[in-house]
């Protein structure tokens, strides 16, 4: 069996279109991973880290409906397998093929779904992944903020967009489940709140306090409450679309992943207008009303925060997400993992990638010449300090994972063979239910 907590971190690999389409924010590109990708798994390997959000960009693997390049996949998966750090696969980051356009494409879905089952099929010893990364936040800036991909604002597209973007996770989790019994799904949601800064904004804040759940409610197959049920359907989401999300069965095989930054807390005017609040509730406060909703397993799956001008702002905060970790977890929530995002520092991300300005952003436990921050060192330091610690006191609570180096142990293959068993009995139990529901 593998590590019981999982500290991670991740390899950024957005990749929206922007300029009506007309170029492609690559942040595999302009942090120069491609180049320089076995030096950063030797950073991984550095700091002792496990566990790696990663995947493959997405519109440069997926060519065609069955047309794929795994050339750069194949190259830099291999070597994780080699140094046995098991991937978080990250199949779509804010973008998708130009060949499919944009998340207004109805087809989206189902192609994505292939694509992830052909990805599952070359690399069957993957147990760990992210379909869509933070579905809400793609929806919210390409087609209700109007900044990527189809660049269009409003509450139609805004929906259309998330109940594709949904399903399409929906229906990879399903595919990669027939590849691989025993996948773990981790969710990575952006964890937000709207505070009302006057009595007259009490309304939009809860509205939006509302819609902050939508993509995890129809991802876990939650009935949404009535206000959010007449939005869905006023903005073009039918019946029958709002049931396929209630079919959901996959939720057992999920992990509630959730990111929190500064910027995830916001201020509402009576306007319905929003500004960022600065951390208000923090972390701990904000995941337990996500787990008091969905009662998964949590991840703490993204932060990070720049380095100022003191050199300590990252560290400080680094300190202050790990103690909300371990509040929460005193209080009886069971999490299992924590991740500063990203490896390195970013590229343009002060400007939400809207703009091509090619500005670092001193975010990374590496700078882009792959030179250790003080917030890596921190890091580095607090896993070896509470990784021999966290397992001793989470005995209720295993994660079976397994790591890619003991894929074909016989333990693990025993362990796909059970969860594939149990799977078919309950739906033979699911369907006699149904049958007898209509006899």
């Amino acid at each position: 069996m593998g590590p019981q907590f999982l500290f991670a971190t991740g390899i950024e690999n957005s990749n929206p279109t922007i300029q009506n389409g007309k170029l492609r924010v690559d942040e595999l590109e302009k942090c120069n991973h491609y180049q320089l990708w076995q030096k950063d798994f030797d950073l991984v390997d550095e700091l002792g880290i496990k566990f790696l959000r990663y995947g493959p960009p997405i519109h440069n693997t997926f060519l065609g409906p069955d047309k794929y390049d795994w050339s750069f996949a194949d190259v830099t998966f291999q070597d994780l397998l080699r140094r046995n750090i098991a991937p978080i696969v990250d199949l779509c980051h804010f973008g998708v093929p130009d060949w499919i356009g944009n998340f207004q494409n109805p087809d989206f879905p189902a192609l994505f779904a292939q694509y992830a089952k052909a990805f599952a099929q070359r690399f069957p010893w993957v147990q760990l992944y992210t379909p869509v990364n933070e579905m809400y936040i793609c929806a919210q800036f390409s087609a209700r903020y109007g900044w990527w991909n189809e660049q269009l604002s409003g509450d139609q597209p805004f929906v259309t967009a998330l109940k594709y973007i949904v399903k399409a996770n929906v229906l990879a989790m399903s595919a990669i489940l027939e590849v691989r019994p025993d996948t773990i799904f981790i969710q990575s949601e952006s964890s937000e709140y709207f505070h009302a800064e006057n009595p007259a904004a009490i309304g939009p804040a809860e509205t939006m306090n509302s819609e902050r759940f939508l993509s995890l409610d129809l991802n876990y197959g939650r009935r949404v409450n009535s206000t959010m049920y007449e939005f869905l359907l006023d903005n073009g989401m039918t019946r029958d679309e709002y049931h396929f999300f209630l079919k959901t069965k996959m939720k057992r095989h999920c992990i509630m992943g959730n990111d929190y930054y500064y910027t995830n807390e916001h201020r509402v005017s009576a306007d319905g207008s929003t500004r960022a609040s600065g951390e208000v509730f923090g972390y701990h406060a904000i995941t337990t009303q996500y787990h008091d909703r969905y009662r998964l397993p949590v991840m703490h799956t993204e932060t990070n925060i720049w380095q100022g001008p003191n050199g300590d702002e990252a560290v400080n905060w680094l300190w202050k997400e790990w103690a909300n970790v371990l509040r929460v977890r005193n209080d009886g929530v069971p999490m299992v993992g924590f991740t500063w995002y990203s490896l390195t520092d970013q590229v343009d991300w002060d400007t939400a990638l809207r703009e091509n300005n090619g500005r670092p952003n001193p975010v990374g436990l590496y700078d882009l010449d792959r030179n250790i921050r003080p917030v890596g060192a921190a890091y580095k330091q607090l896993i070896a300090d509470w990784n021999q610690v966290l397992p001793a006191q989470s005995v209720c609570l295993q994660v079976p994972i397994v790591m890619p180096q003991a894929s074909n142990d016989a333990w693990a293959r025993a362990q796909k063979a059970d969860v594939k068993a149990a799977s078919a009995d309950k739906s033979t139990d699911q369907a006699n239910a149904t049958n007898a529901d209509f006899a």
